[in-house]
């Protein structure tokens, strides 16, 4: 799914989200990448209305993450959960609230918050190489 979203070929991602949500339904990453490249398609509201559900993913942050792309609460309330959360938190907590703004099209919020996940928040996990891409990709340094 994020191959498919790195090469802009949204619908192929949101579908291989969709599949992966029947393989570990617990997982907010893919339903929140399924919702970024449905944004990308169709736009933040079809995005958010078509938002799957997601139980028990046993991350803190993720919950706020999630309520944060279904609407239920702010990007603050997402900042809040973070500081209780270790580097690991702080790391999902930006890296997320960069792709939340990428979609909402505010770009300097996006690259606030993806260089400082990137450059701030090094840890040792797949998606932290993720974010150094992303910022590489945006040529945001």
């Amino acid at each position: 799914g994020l191959s498919y979203y790195y090469a802009e070929r949204f619908a192929e991602g949101a579908k291989q989200f969709e599949i992966d949500l029947t393989v570990n339904a617990q997982d907010v990453e893919e339903t929140v990448w399924r919702y970024l490249c449905i944004a990308r398609l169709s736009g933040v509201t079809e995005a958010r209305n078509s938002l799957l559900p997601v139980k028990n993913d046993p991350r803190k942050i993720m919950k706020s993450v999630y309520d944060l792309f279904a609407g239920n609460c702010t990007t603050d309330d997402v900042l809040n959960v973070e500081k209780l959360a270790g580097l690991k938190g702080k790391f999902y907590s930006h890296l997320y609230l960069g792709l939340y703004y990428e979609a909402e099209n505010n770009l300097p919020l996006a690259q606030e918050y993806i260089v400082k996940a990137a450059d701030e928040y090094k840890i040792d996990d797949y998606m932290w190489y993720l974010a150094v891409v992303h910022k590489q990709l945006r040529k945001w340094e």
